[in-house]
């Protein structure tokens, strides 16, 4: 893994994944102003962060 390297595999999904609720909760928050669509936010945020930390994740077997 470089620097500059883009998230592969589980933590690509989880990425995704967290994108999409957050984005999905947003729209529902504003669309019905309901705040109980902000633990969907908040959720995609943790399913999120927890891909990127999986990202950023030293690997087994790596030379370097």
């Amino acid at each position: 893994m470089t620097a500059l390297s883009s998230p592969r595999g589980l933590a690509l999904v989880l990425v995704v994944l967290g994108i999409a609720a957050m984005f999905t909760g947003s729209v529902l928050v504003f669309a019905t102003h309901e705040p109980v669509w902000r633990f969907l936010i908040a959720a995609g945020g943790i399913v999120q962060f927890t891909g990127w930390l999986r990202h950023g994740a030293p690997h087994r077997g790596d030379s370097a």
